[in-house]
Formats: structure tokens, C-alpha cells, sequence
């Protein structure tokens, strides 16, 4: 390693995370969503530590190939469904369970022969994004079940606010799904995360815990830890520099920062090149030991630099925690104007990645 700048991933938090997603749905199974590489953790390696996990969701087929040729035996089902009928033959060499839509699939099941299928009905309850109407909905599993390329059919829908518990709109989308249950279906599906968490009345048949997993609480107004859940990912990186400077001298890209007096100022080894997020202000905290540190100045590429006045015995090659164990992700993607899904997701390829089953 040429360049102290890493990810560590806690396989034993992500255990535990998953292990409080059942806690809050004891009857339920999992569908654990591991798209985008895991949500920037790493695909192949989270489905291997979710061994106990019922069913893994990704969002594309070559997402799902990855799994199977890692050895992944769960099933795994295509959130975003297929688009040609070629499609088809790699769904079926690889076992794979699509999320139907649109009617357009359904037509391409209808005149594709081939093996039967187990496929997932998409209702659109009030996300407005993929999914049969409600009242689309009785006459398209119609057609599903009378279809030779079917096999079964499950249920399931997608809540659009369910990260904000003062919002009703979760509650209504609920309603409209309920409204279906004279449906013959062999089971449903509801809850994500923040269904999980807030919503114990959209847990049924199936749920898909998402960022959750991950450590990560998915409302708008607490962090992970609120409830119980474990950082998985520790971005890291190290002071490479510690400098003094003059009052009034002026800090990084545009002198948006000035010093108010003489002063020590730490530069350590990452920027918007690892996925540190580039418009965090200055006064955003790292970790430095048990210490938070403001961030001073414009990220750069490579680097950034931080404030040294509260902790004057910092060294070069003093480790930085940029976000995860003792500083919620949370609170950056907070003092970025992002969502921590976008932090954990942009992490690039040129930070190494290291795992872990340490106690988190």
C-alpha cells in the first residue's frame, strides 16, 4: 500500500445490522439489497457475509452474474426487471427472479418460450417511478399466472417518503397495497429500511432491508446508532504534512479560509478523487484519535487540510477517520447537502479496501 488512504469494512457489523432487521421482522424473510457494489461496500464480499440472508436484490443483470459466479446460492432477484426478450436466456442460466413492471415485459414473457419462471408483480402504490397501477394490477397477474413462462408470482411495492415518519404518505401507499388482498399471490413484499424501522405495519411476507444494513439510519432526523445499528465502513486516510502558518495567511484552492492567528494546519491524503465529497464546508469534523478536528479551506483531489490549533501534538502519519466508526456518516453527507447512500456509493476505486470481522 503506497497510499494510506482505506476503507475498512466490518463484516460483523453487517451482521448485526441484518440481525436487526430480523429482530423487527421475526416472521418475515430478508431480501438484502446489495446493489451498486453493495452500496459501495463491496457486492460479492457483503453477499458472503450475508450468509443468512433469504434473498439478495440487485438492480442488474450483470450485478446478479457477479454473485453467481462468486459462488452466491440465494436467490436473487432483478429490481429493474429486464428490457429484451434476449435477456431471458441469461435470467434463466442464472436462476434469476425479475421484477415485472411494465406490460411490455409480460408481452415478451407471453411470446418467449422457455423455462418457467418465478417473477416479482411491481405495483406502483404512489412512487410514481416503476410499477403496474393498482387497478392495472388484478388484470396483469392474470396474464402472469395464465403464462407458460411463469412459475410464481410475488407482490411488492416501493415507499417513496417512508424516510420521514411525520408524513402520512407512507400510511396511504400501504392502504392502496392492502386494497389488493384478494389477490392470489404466493407472498408480498412492503418494508425497506425505513419500512423496517418506522412503519411496522408495512412489514409482511418479505422485507428489503437496504441502508440499513450498511449502519445507516434511513430517516431524515437520526443516525444509526439510535437504532442499533453498527457503522460497516470506516473511510481512513493520514496526515501526510503538518505546517505553521501566519494570521491572515489564506488556506487551499481560492483562499476561502484565512488563519485568525499563527497556527499549526494538517493536510492529509484524500480528496474528492477517493470520494470525499469536494462542497463540504469548512468545519466539517474528522477524527483525529478521539479528537474532532474541523476541516479548513476547499477539499482538493488529493487532499485536504484541517485545523491544528485544539490538537497541537498531532504528527505525520497520525491516522484520520473521515467517516464510520465514531463519526456518522450521517453527519457528513449532512454538512455536504447529500444522503449518506451517495458518500458510501462514490467511494472510488484507488481506496483500498480492507475487511474485517472485528467486534464493531
Amino acid at each position: 500500500m503506497t497510499r494510506a488512504t482505506r476503507a475498512t469494512i466490518n463484516l460483523r457489523a453487517l451482521q448485526h445490522n441484518l440481525t436487526v432487521a430480523r429482530r423487527h421482522a421475526p416472521d418475515s424473510r430478508l431480501m438484502a439489497i446489495i446493489k451498486a457494489n453493495g452500496y459501495g461496500h463491496g457486492m460479492v464480499e457483503v453477499a458472503q457475509a450475508l450468509e443468512h440472508a433469504d434473498a439478495f436484490g440487485v438492480a442488474s443483470i450483470d450485478e446478479a452474474i457477479s454473485l453467481r459466479e462468486a459462488g452466491i446460492p440465494q436467490p436473487i432477484v432483478l429490481l429493474e426487471g429486464f428490457v429484451r426478450g434476449d435477456a431471458l436466456r441469461l435470467i434463466e442460466g442464472y436462476q434469476l427472479q425479475p421484477v415485472i413492471h411494465h406490460p411490455e415485459q409480460i408481452a415478451i414473457l407471453e411470446q418467449t418460450p422457455g423455462p418457467a419462471l418465478d417473477v416479482w408483480l411491481k405495483v406502483d402504490t404512489g412512487m410514481h417511478r416503476l410499477g403496474m397501477s393498482p387497478q392495472d394490477t388484478p388484470a396483469m397477474l392474470t396474464r402472469l399466472l395464465n403464462c407458460p413462462r411463469v412459475a410464481s408470482v410475488r407482490l411488492m411495492t416501493h415507499l417513496a417518503n417512508a424516510d420521514d415518519r411525520e408524513d402520512d404518505y407512507t400510511q396511504e401507499q400501504i392502504r392502496r397495497f392492502e386494497s389488493l388482498d384478494d389477490l392470489s399471490v404466493t407472498a408480498r413484499s412492503v418494508a425497506n429500511s425505513a419500512g423496517l424501522l418506522g412503519w411496522p405495519q408495512s412489514v409482511s411476507d418479505w422485507a428489503r432491508p437496504g441502508i440499513m444494513l450498511y449502519g445507516v439510519s434511513p430517516f431524515n432526523n437520526s443516525l444509526g446508532k439510535q437504532h442499533d445499528l453498527r457503522p460497516v465502513m470506516t473511510l481512513r486516510a493520514q496526515l501526510i504534512a503538518v505546517n505553521r502558518h501566519q494570521a491572515g495567511e489564506l488556506i487551499g484552492y481560492g483562499g476561502t479560509w484565512r488563519c485568525p492567528e499563527a497556527m499549526p494546519m494538517g493536510v492529509v491524503s484524500i480528496g474528492y478523487g477517493d470520494g470525499y465529497p469536494r462542497h463540504v464546508p469548512s468545519g466539517t469534523p474528522v477524527l483525529l484519535g478521539d479528537r474532532r478536528v474541523p476541516i479548513v479551506g476547499r477539499v482538493s483531489m488529493d487532499m485536504l487540510c484541517l485545523d491544528l490549533r485544539e490538537c497541537p501534538e498531532a504528527r505525520i502519519g497520525d491516522e484520520v477517520i473521515l467517516w464510520g466508526e465514531g463519526l456518522p456518516v450521517e453527519e457528513i453527507a449532512d454538512a455536504a447537502g447529500t444522503i449518506a447512500y451517495e458518500l458510501l456509493c462514490k467511494v472510488t476505486a484507488r481506496v483500498e479496501f480492507e475487511y474485517t470481522t472485528s467486534e464493531a
